[in-house]
Order: structure tokens, then C-alpha cells, then sequence
């Protein structure tokens, strides 16, 4: 059987558009790039230009009724990729504007296919598609504009751009005549914005489909496939590893077994104030430079981590400088759920992450738009990082400080781990207490016994006496509310040192 041909690609020098079209757009053809004002088209053309100038490539781009070309390249000349010296010897900026006015459609195609045969050129650019269409009368006029471009380009081996503004037509003429269409828009959900784009045809070829967050930074279009698109299977054997990894704490691994299960993910769930961020630390302590970790948090800047690390006597700084350690914080604003999931992962491979620890699953909650996607979004991104050979340990907040059942904050977040570890706060003696049980150890036994613990300087997470009988049993995620019996005699919980129930 013979093998199926492939389309030669051009890429647009933007690494997660390129991922999205699955190499960049066909060579050769004409793709339409649409959106509002504003929406990023003329950023987008320039960026293809000037990456393909970059590569020894040379590129046209052609004005109709857009923006004065000294005003383009001024505000052009705030982004990165911008690079004057390219400006007549690899790209050319003409205006058809004049020849559209006096001469019509067929003069302006007259004048393409002049310029690009006088430039060499491999790619076009049209910015102002709409004025063509404004001077076409008709649909049928227009399609044939669009043919004798489609002919040009297919004379000259040109692959060419149309930008045009969305008219809110379903299906406007040219679309049936083109290789290729990425409408870019944005979406606005109460005071919040996001920029998305989708790829609506790319002929011969296959795609991400769905809608893709981007941003407009000073390294022109960022953008971030759509995680459940992008890794619907994991972009590597899952390597299904059978050892353990301690969580930092010796009489915690004990009841788990012998530790936390490799390549596996472990949610902590708690209160403000309950611990779980001493925990993830305790398992970030066992970082090495054979075993990488990484703190992906979105609520502490790394000083302040540090400064926590010192405080509960854990050598953070060390493996910091060490190189076997790596703080990321992003911070919560105006993130998007996907960027920080690419970040994450660029961060994971960057460094060979073994031991992650991901200090708020809230940081990407509230990064959501989309309503219901959050338990698929964490099952994919769990699935890519056990692929990775990761064993990942994430905290998540839940909202009543003395509730013996809390819910989690995300329909389907339990599922998705394969360990939970709960934490909450007993009342005892006019105090709050701090108890750790094991929920859940997928596919292994361990120990479910409630236990009293603290959070001591120089020490940090150390277990103390267990409370009496009547409260061993396990924290419940999803059980009915149940009234918390006492807790046992004064020394077990509440004899405890000032310092043991302070909160680091």
C-alpha cells in the first residue's frame, strides 16, 4: 500500500498556532485570516512575514484601506520580533489602494502578480480584503477575484493571506473558494476578557478544532492549544512506574504504604490554614538533582516560599541553588486556565521534573471561562504529567473551616487522583486541632486511622498522640454531615505546645 502524500507546510514562527495547524498552513494556497478590529490580523500577518524574512525567505505585504505603512511599522516597532534591518531587502510594503480605485479588481490583480514576480516573492500578504469585496459588486465577481489570486499563487508557488473583518455572514463567498480560514475573536464573560482563535477550514489537512486561547504580548501572538485537543492522549506512553516516592513525612509514608505511589497524583484537601502547604513542601524537600521538583503556586511568591521552607526547618534554599529545585509562581489576575497548563508542562519538561507540587488547583479554577470543563481539563493535564514520569501532589481549598464532610470544590477532581489525603481542624477546649486522614490510595492498602498532628517551627509537620477511639475514621468527602464527637483526654490534642499550634 502506497503511503498517503503530505502537504508542505509554511510556518508562522508561532509555535502554539503551528501546533494548532499541525506544522503551520499549506504551502501554496490562500488562507483567509478573520476577525473584528482589533482582534490581532495585521500583528498575526506581520509575525508570518518577518519569520519567514528571518528563515532567508522573502514576503510582500499589500495595504488596501488599513492604517498608513509608517504608522504600521511604528507600533510594529514595539514588538520583539520586529526586525528593521529586513524592512526592502526580505519584506516590501506596497499600497494597491490607488490601483483598486482606478483600474478595479483585474488591476489590482495585475498589480500582485507584478510584485510578486519583481519581489521573489513566497508569501503575500492582503491586508483589507473588504475593500476588494466592496469593489467586486457581487458574489460572483468576487469569487472570481479570488480565483485568478488562487491561480497566481499557484503560478508563482506563493502562499497567500487574505485579512478581512468579519461581516457576520454564515458563509461568505470566498470561503468556498480558499485552503485555509482562522477566524480570531474574543470572548468576554462579566469584567473579563479572552482572546480566542479557531481554525474553520484547512483543506488536505488535519487540525486542533475548537477554540484556542491567545494573547497579543510584546512577542506578537501567544498562543495556547486547547489542553484537551492538544493532549486527548498523552503525547508519550504512560510508563505505568511501580516504585514510591516519601511525602517527606516518615510516619505518613508508613500509612501509605511505603510512600506515594510513582507517577501518581496525590489532592490534599483542607481548610484555609490546615496544612496542606506544609505537606507539599515536606515532599518537596526530597528533591534532588537526579530527582527534579518544581512549585507551580499561584498564591506565595517564591521569597515568601523560601522564607516558610526556613521557618519549618526544610532545606528549600539549598536545593534551589542547588539546581535540583524550581519555584514558579503565577500569581491569580487575569491568567488563562490554558496558558498556565502550557507554562506548567513547558516547565516539567524543561527540567525533567520528577516531584511537582501544584500549591492551589483554585489558581486554575478561577482561570476557567467555560463552565463544566474544569474535571475534563484536570484528567487530561494529570494523564500528560504521569506520562511525563511525573508524581505530582496539588492542594485544594475547601470552604468550611470545622466541617467533618467537605465537598470538594469541583465535581470529579476525587476521581481524577489517585490518592487523597484529607485535613481539617477538631474543636477541643475552646481550641481548633488539626487532624490528617487518609481518604483514598488507589489500587493499594493503607491506613485510614485519623491523626492528630502539628505544625512546629524548625520541624514543621509532626505527628502527635492520636485522639481517642471514638473519632478514628477516615475524613469523608462526600458522606452526609455528622456531629464530631469529642475529642479524648487534654494531652493527646490539646496539651500541645503554643508554638505546635501555630500557623506557618
Amino acid at each position: 500500500m502506497s503511503q498517503p502524500a503530505t502537504i508542505e507546510r509554511v510556518p508562522t514562527g508561532v509555535a502554539g498556532l503551528d501546533a494548532v495547524l499541525r506544522g503551520g498552513f499549506t504551502r501554496g494556497g490562500i488562507h483567509v485570516l478573520q476577525g473584528l478590529p482589533g482582534a490581532g490580523k495585521t500583528t498575526l500577518g506581520n509575525q508570518i512575514c518577518f519569520h519567514h524574512a528571518a528563515g532567508g525567505g522573502r514576503a510582500l505585504y499589500v495595504t488596501l484601506l488599513a492604517e498608513s505603512h509608517a504608522r504600521m511599522l511604528l507600533h510594529l516597532g514595539t514588538l520583539r520580533f520586529f526586525d528593521r534591518s529586513q524592512l526592502l531587502d526580505r519584506i516590501t510594503y506596497i499600497s494597491a489602494i490607488g490601483a483598486l480605485e482606478s483600474d478595479g479588481l483585474p488591476g489590482l490583480v495585475q498589480l500582485l502578480r507584478r510584485e510578486v514576480t519583481a519581489q521573489n516573492a513566497e508569501i503575500m500578504i492582503l491586508d483589507g480584503l473588504v475593500a476588494a469585496e466592496d469593489r467586486a459588486g457581487s458574489d460572483s465577481v468576487f469569487k472570481r477575484f479570488i480565483q485568478d489570486l488562487q491561480t497566481q499563487a499557484g503560478l508563482h508557488g506563493c502562499t497567500v493571506f487574505l485579512l478581512t473583518t468579519a461581516r457576520g455572514r454564515a458563509v461568505p463567498p470566498e470561503y468556498t473558494m480558499v485552503d485555509g480560514i482562522l477566524e480570531l475573536g474574543q470572548t468576554v464573560h462579566q469584567s473579563r476578557a479572552e482572546r480566542t482563535l479557531a481554525v474553520g477550514k484547512l483543506r488536505g489537512s488535519d487540525y486542533l478544532a475548537g477554540r484556542h486561547a491567545f494573547e497579543i504580548t510584546q512577542d506578537g501572538l501567544v498562543v495556547y492549544p486547547r489542553l484537551e485537543a492538544a493532549f486527548h492522549r498523552p503525547s508519550r506512553p504512560d510508563p505505568a512506574a511501580t516504585g514510591r516516592l516519601s511525602c517527606g513525612v516518615a510516619e505518613l509514608d508508613t500509612a501509605l504504604g511505603g510512600g506515594l505511589l510513582a507517577t501518581s497524583m496525590t489532592g490534599v484537601f483542607g481548610p484555609s490554614g490546615a496544612g496542606k502547604t506544609t505537606l507539599g513542601l515536606h515532599f518537596l524537600a526530597g528533591s534532588s538533582t537526579g530527582e527534579p521538583g518544581l512549585l507551580f503556586g499561584c498564591f506565595e511568591s517564591p521569597p515568601r516560599v523560601l522564607q516558610q521552607g526556613a521557618a519549618l526547618g526544610l532545606p528549600l534554599e539549598q536545593l534551589v541553588a542547588d539546581s535540583a529545585l524550581d519555584l514558579i509562581w503565577a500569581p491569580q489576575g487575569e491568567n488563562l486556565q490554558d496558558a498556565l497548563a502550557h507554562k506548567l508542562l513547558d516547565a516539567v519538561e524543561r527540567r525533567g521534573v520528577k516531584r511537582l507540587f501544584i500549591d492551589g488547583l483554585a489558581g486554575f479554577i478561577e482561570s476557567a471561562f467555560e463552565d463544566g470543563r474544569t474535571s475534563r481539563f484536570f484528567s487530561v493535564l494529570n494523564n500528560e504529567l504521569r506520562a511525563r514520569g511525573v508524581t505530582g501532589l496539588c492542594t485544594i481549598e475547601t470552604r468550611d473551616i470545622l466541617a467533618s464532610s467537605p465537598l470538594m470544590p469541583v465535581d470529579g477532581i476525587s476521581g481524577i487522583m489517585e490518592n487523597l489525603i484529607g485535613l481539617r481542624f477538631v474543636e477541643h477546649d475552646a481550641a481548633l486541632h488539626r487532624v490528617l486522614s487518609i481518604v483514598k490510595v488507589r489500587g493499594q492498602p493503607f491506613d485510614p486511622r485519623l491523626r492528630a498532628f502539628a505544625i512546629v517551627p524548625g520541624r514543621g509537620l509532626a505527628f502527635v498522640p492520636p485522639v481517642s477511639p471514638v473519632t478514628q475514621a477516615p475524613l469523608a468527602t462526600h458522606a452526609p454531615p455528622v456531629t464530631q464527637a469529642p475529642v479524648g483526654p487534654a494531652g493527646a490534642v490539646a496539651g500541645l505546645p503554643a508554638a505546635g499550634r501555630e500557623d506557618l
